[in-house]
């Protein structure tokens, strides 16, 4: 093997070059796209298919006549529509904030004279015709006679915009900032 090996490197100084050009490749096909299919709908309640009454069996074994044997075929095929959506009256009250109708606040005499100051926070339940049916204190303004007073004056002459879901007038509860401020008087 070796004699071979140096044949090959003590090969002729010319040397001719072919250059061999290599045809192009024929175009590679699009990929085969296969379509996905549709997901398939199971309804939730798949119809029972009518039962059939048996019927006797003849009491002639020679019937020639097939129109007194008629078959009986129960179409069991039904159209599933789902119900519609139908908006659950709202009975109990929700949670919003309500514009003011009117909100006549006097300060209170006691207040004034003891010079007192402060913001009680209240949360007031509102009718579906815009009248306060409770009030409840939620923050106190750290005074008692600013607290009540605003407590009852809200309750008593106070009106709001009611609240309204699916475009009817429902009760609603809000809080409501009452601030006391002798500046303001």
């Amino acid at each position: 093997m070796a004699p071979q090996i140096a044949e090959v490197f003590h090969a002729p100084a010319q040397m001719q070059v072919r250059w061999i050009m290599a045809e192009p490749l024929p175009p590679v096909p699009p990929d085969v796209v296969i379509p996905k299919p549709h997901p398939v709908v199971v309804p939730k309640a798949i119809p029972k298919p009518a039962k059939q009454v048996e019927q006797p069996p003849p009491t002639s074994t020679h019937i020639t006549d097939e129109s007194a044997n008629p078959v009986q075929v129960v179409d069991t095929t039904q159209t599933l529509v789902p119900p519609s959506p139908v908006p659950a009256p709202v009975t109990e009250p929700v949670e919003t904030s309500l514009a003011y109708r009117t909100a006549p606040l006097a300060y209170p005499k006691d207040g004034i004279t003891r010079h007192l100051e402060g913001t009680v926070l209240l949360r007031v339940l509102v009718d579906e015709t815009g009248k306060p049916i409770d009030v409840v204190i939620e923050k106190s303004s750290g005074q008692r006679i600013l607290d009540r007073s605003a407590q009852d004056q809200v309750l008593q002459k106070w009106l709001f915009q009611p609240a309204v879901v699916q475009g009817q007038h429902v009760k609603a509860w809000a809080r409501v900032p009452v601030t006391f401020n002798l500046n303001q008087l």
